[in-house]
Parts: C-alpha cells; structure tokens; sequence
C-alpha cells in the first residue's frame, strides 16, 4: 500500500488564533501532528499551509511542506492544489490529516488508505463510530452518516439519522434499540483523480444546506466508503480546553 499523508493547515482560526502553531509539549501542534502522521504506513508526510510562518515551522522541524493558495474555501480545495503541484497519478492516494489532530491513531490512517485501496469503485473514504448515547445523535455538531450493505455512504447529516419513527413518535430523544447510527469521523483518504476534479464540481442544494462538503461528492455520484468502528478516537483541538486536555495527555505520556 503506497500513499502520502497531507497535512493542510491554515493560519486562520476563530476559536483559537494561530492554532497550528501553538505549543504542545514543546514543539507546534502541526508537528506534533506530521510527528504521528509519520508512524503511519504512508511514504510521504507533507504540510500544506498558507502561511510562511507555519512553513518556517515545518523546516525548522525537517517536515516536507508546501506553501498554497490562501483563498481555499475548503481543505479539499487546498488538497486539490497539492495534488496539481506534485502531479500526482490519478490513481495516487492521498490521506487528509488535519493539522489539529496531534493525538491521531497512525492505524487510522493506514485503515482509510487501505480501504481505498481495496475499494476500486469508491474515490473517496472515511471512518465512522457507533452512536449509543442520544446527546451525540441529537447534536448538530456531530455528523451522521447512513451506508448501504457494501459500507457505501449513502447521506451524511447534521440531524439525527435514521430517524427511529416509532421509537420517537412521542417526542422523546433516545437511541432506538438496534439503530444503525454512526458519527463520522472526518479523516479521508482521496484518489488523485477525485481531488484534480473538486473544485470544478458545482456546490449542489445538499452540500449548501448541510454545510457539508462531502455531501458534493455524493451529489455528484462518486463512492464513498466508510470502515465502521465501535472505538471513538481521541478529540481534535477546537477550544482552549480541548488544547488543554491534549497538552495534559502528552504530559502524562512523558
């Protein structure tokens, strides 16, 4: 199995302010990110960012980085232009890692290459967990995803799916025994071919509405497969107390 991890990492933040490069243990977070993305299995680690300061950062460290476009709307996007500077064969796959996630499973990046790699249909796949408590499955917040029998996605929402009729016809807010609810994890391993083309793709009504952008994937009939885990992984950094937690858990570990 031979693809790149890509690490797109953008100065901007509204939450927390220069994210990329704040302090975890002793080195910037998108370090600590390539640091765990580079026990994967993939050949390459690359950042891509738009900012020299987070560029300086990576070569002080000795991490492959690119330095890309600011006006991307989207991390696809951003991918989509790496893709085209290292002319990728379309075949190529390309695993999006994104750059506030310093506590990653190296095995869950080589788990969505590796589906990729055993799904030639699919041009795009994912990761998801299962929902057993209602406050995620009722949450806007939290993605759910539905598949088909072969593991296909067939929707991703921000509202509870399926809905569970029956079990909620009196207003309640419960998991219905059995329900098939999954969280979407937004890790995603990409062919080559499918990036080149994304941002000639035209925003449909679903991915507009959802604030969705795999939603335009699907609307415009490319696969996604999705590998189904009951083990939630460890939370990305939005907020000061998610930094915080991470900074506690790299302590812990020495």
């Amino acid at each position: 199995m031979s693809f790149i991890a890509v690490i797109p990492a953008r100065a901007a933040s509204t939450r927390l302010p220069g994210k990329p490069l704040l302090d975890v243990a002793g080195r910037p977070m998108v370090i600590r990110t390539a640091e765990r993305a580079a026990q994967s299995s993939a050949s390459r680690v690359l950042i891509a960012t738009d900012h020299p300061d987070i560029l300086a950062v990576a070569r002080e460290y000795g991490v492959d980085a690119l330095m890309t476009r600011s006006d991307h709307p989207t991390g696809t996007d951003r991918l989509s232009e790496v893709v085209q500077a290292l002319d990728l064969d379309p075949e190529a796959i390309v695993v999006n890692v994104q750059g506030d996630e310093p506590l990653i499973d190296p095995a869950m990046i080589d788990t969505v290459a590796d589906l990729l790699v055993h799904d030639p249909q699919a041009s795009i796949a994912t990761c998801a967990c299962a929902i057993h408590d209602s406050d995620p499955l009722f949450n806007p917040n939290v993605v759910k995803v539905v598949c088909d029998q072969a593991g296909q996605a067939l929707y991703f929402s921000r509202a509870p799916i399926p809905w569970a009729r029956d079990a909620l016809a009196d207003g309640g807010r419960r998991v219905a025994d059995g329900l098939p609810a999954w969280h979407h994890i937004g890790l995603y391993a990409y062919r080559a071919a499918f990036l080149r083309r994304f941002p000639e793709l035209p925003v449909g009504p679903l991915e507009r509405f959802e604030s969705l952008e795999q939603l335009r994937a699907l609307e415009h009939g490319y696969r996604i497969a999705v590998r189904q885990s009951d083990s939630m992984p460890a939370a990305g950094v939005d907020t000061a107390d998610d930094l915080e937690r991470v900074r506690r858990i790299y302590r812990q570990q020495g």
